[in-house]
């Protein structure tokens, strides 16, 4: 299986496997307080393996993918709508969703990831993929027609439905920083949301929670946000932002079956409908293949990379290498037209 759909089903199981513990976070404390301390655990822990990483292989290892100025805008949008708005929409509406239906509910995400990507950022798609999408929307909107009729006017799916256009933001913007090292991105994004959110959350007067709280919403952010976005990250540097967010699909099912085993949900018949609509949809995603004819222009960029069995890093180097793969330096990618399968990854971002 190709590497980035692999990186993308773990982020997917992380962050699906998180939805259940953060509904039982937001019994215990605002939205935006739960928010803020998910956000800050993810930060505080990848810093604090990035700091570790750089102290082992200091003298040993010298990187050459991390953040540079331009990156900068890029990712303050990404922290922004993903790392603020998007967590403190979705803990709103786990407050008046059972937790099952607001998993599957989070398969949006893809969708909208996806639109902005086909349609604003101009990633390749086909009839394959553009039949997949229609089936997580159906599914979708199911789901939240079900939701309305239970609760009058469905507030809660609306408001997932909105953290989902902030991550499919999010998600997009990422993208652009992908070749930059996973875990710093994923580790600034989630200390700065964590400090703003939770900046916000003391504002407006919401006491401290007590210590096994903030342990507990520091874990599960570290894991079901902090790691997960490092997987995503590298995800979206093989695969795209569409496809990603398609493979990413999986995570509502995940959340769903931790929901129904932790909670005690009982879904009904639209559930399980809208559930197989889904599955159809992330396999026809899943077992898309794409391959042409294409040119690769001349471009100097930084990431972890094999010589070996690659086409696309036939370069030299400018400094003594002793052969050991993967390696990590500023290279040139040279000219080059050739035909195979591929992903719109960091180096297929062409057009069709």
């Amino acid at each position: 299986m190709h590497k980035g759909v692999i990186y993308a089903f773990l982020a997917a199981a992380l962050f699906g496997a998180s939805t259940p513990f953060a509904k039982l976070l937001v019994g215990q404390m605002a939205p935006v307080m739960a928010a803020g301390l998910l956000y800050l655990g993810s930060g505080v822990g990848l810093l604090a393996w990035y700091a570790l990483r750089s102290i082992a292989t200091y003298g040993r290892e010298k990187r050459t993918d991390g953040l540079k100025g331009r990156d900068l805008p890029w990712l303050a949008g990404a922290i922004l709508f993903g790392g603020v708005a998007g967590p403190v929409l979705l803990l709103v509406g786990l407050m008046h969703t059972p937790a099952s239906s607001a998993s599957l509910l989070l398969n949006m995400e893809g969708v909208l990831t996806a639109l902005l990507a086909w349609f604003v950022f101009r990633e390749n798609f086909d009839r394959r993929i553009f039949l997949g999408m229609i089936f997580i929307v159906s599914a979708g909107i199911l789901l939240s027609g079900q939701l309305g009729s239970e609760l009058g006017t469905p507030w809660g799916a609306l408001a997932i439905i909105a953290a989902c256009l902030c991550w499919a933001i999010d998600n997009n913007l990422t993208r652009k920083v992908s070749g930059s090292d996973a875990v710093q991105v994923a580790g600034i994004k989630g200390l700065v949301a964590g400090l703003v959110n939770l900046s916000i959350a003391f504002s407006l007067g919401y006491a401290v929670p007590e210590a096994r709280s903030i342990l507990s919403a520091g874990i599960v952010g570290f894991c079901g946000y902090g790691l997960s976005l490092v997987m995503f990250v590298l995800a979206l540097r093989h695969l795209g932002a569409a496809r990603t967010g398609a493979y990413f699909s999986a995570a509502p099912f995940v959340g769903a079956i931790m929901s129904l085993w932790m909670l005690g949900d009982i879904p009904g018949n639209v559930f399980w409908i809208s559930a197989v609509l889904m599955a159809i949809g992330i396999w026809l995603h899943v077992t898309e293949r794409h391959g042409h004819a294409h040119t690769h222009l001349p471009m100097q960029h930084p990431h972890s990379h094999l010589h070996y069995h690659d086409s696309h890093h036939q370069h030299t180097h400018d400094f003594p290498w002793d052969g050991e793969e993967p390696h990590n330096h500023a290279h040139q990618q040279q000219h080059l037209v050739h035909t195979h399968a591929h992903f719109p990854d960091l180096h297929h971002r062409h057009r069709h």
